[in-house]
């Protein structure tokens, strides 16, 4: 009782700071509006080496699964992070109309599958230039002794040290050749990067890595000959006949699990019928119902100009409710959530705000 009677004067200083503190958790826990790519996110030392599941600017992740947020990176860019769930309407619709006004280049207030094209090929060459930023940075964590090479057992080093190894030690086991002492999982994942190591690993293959050889191996989509391997392995693990081609079946079959509930299912039917249409209108190119791997090549090279001129006529029919084959203001803000995946309310009012 005798609580209550404490003065409110007291009382503030305390408020306060526990509000400064919620504040702070608050920021700290606030999800991201692009979940999928936080869930991506996982140690940062590990990360900073491992080469990431996730390419900006891709349609397809490592292991054969559709990018989700493959229209916001190719439409917004760098920007992405201003559209979060949390930001004032009025400010991201504002934003959205900016860059609606650079994509329209002849400022006719509407924009045609050309300019977007452009557009995607812009953002896509970001996405790029952060790469290879990114992997400078990495490369530097990777080369102590900075000669400009890092070799397979420096990189195994590192890479050990972050699943938990001593780094000394296991620099030592591997020098002398004894035996790392490590897990079935770990081995495994060493073997695939060794595969993926020697084919970053220009001629002749000295298992010695450059600088620009280990942006390949990071990013392999900006590299022919990594994405070929990178298409390679993604049909070795769709193909089910072993005729090294997709057919639609085998692109769009399930993962492997059991459909427990109508929340399952409805996962599940989403999941057939995005890769549908994805393989039926964008990766058969021919539509002879078989996709071969220079099909899969083509679709996935970030920066294939015909590939984004299909995709950016795709993006735009999502949006053109009037059929025109334009993308107009009040479009491109009613379909805010397929292109920010941010849902902007008021679009319609809002065009004469902006404009």
């Amino acid at each position: 009782m005798a609580s209550r009677q404490v003065p409110l004067c007291g009382l503030a200083p305390c408020c306060l700071w526990l509000l400064g503190i919620v504040l702070l958790m608050d920021a700290s826990a606030r999800p991201a509006n692009h979940s999928s790519a936080r869930e991506r996110a996982g140690n940062r030392e590990e990360n900073e080496i491992l080469p990431p599941d996730h390419l900006n600017g891709v349609k397809l992740e490592m292991d054969g699964h559709l990018n989700k947020d493959f229209h916001q990176e190719v439409f917004l860019g760098k920007d992405m992070d201003d559209f979060e769930e949390d930001a004032e309407p009025r400010k991201s619709r504002r934003k959205l109309m900016v860059i609606f006004s650079k994509v329209d280049l002849n400022t006719d207030r509407r924009i045609s599958a050309k300019e977007m094209q452009n557009w995607i090929m812009q953002k896509t060459a970001e996405h790029f230039q952060e790469a290879v930023a990114e992997s400078r940075a990495h490369f530097r964590a990777v080369d102590p002794d900075g000669d400009g090479h890092v070799s397979w057992d420096e990189y195994k080093v590192k890479f050990l040290a972050t699943k938990g190894h001593n780094e000394r030690e296991v620099a030592e086991k591997i020098k002398n050749k004894w035996d790392l002492n490590i897990d079935e999982e770990t081995q495994e994942v060493l073997e695939n990067l060794k595969d993926r190591w020697y084919q970053a690993d220009n001629p002749p293959p000295d298992l010695l890595l450059t600088e620009s050889e280990f942006l390949s191996f990071l990013h392999p989509e900006h590299s022919r000959g990594m994405l070929q391997f990178m298409v390679k392995e993604i049909i070795r693990d769709l193909d089910q006949d072993g005729d090294k081609k997709l057919s639609l079946s085998e692109f769009i079959s399930l993962p492997v699990g059991t459909v427990e509930n109508q929340q399952g299912q409805d996962v599940d039917d989403g999941w057939v019928r995005d890769r549908k249409r994805e393989f039926e209108e964008l990766i058969d190119a021919n539509h002879d119902g078989i996709v071969t791997m220079a099909e899969l090549e083509d679709y996935m090279d970030p920066m294939n100009e015909f590939s984004a001129l299909n995709e950016a006529k795709q993006m735009i029919a999502i949006a053109d409710e009037n059929q025109n084959h334009y993308l107009e203001p009040e479009e491109v803000l009613k379909y805010s959530e397929f292109f920010t995946g941010s849902k902007l309310v008021d679009y319609a009012r809002s065009v004469h705000e902006e404009f």
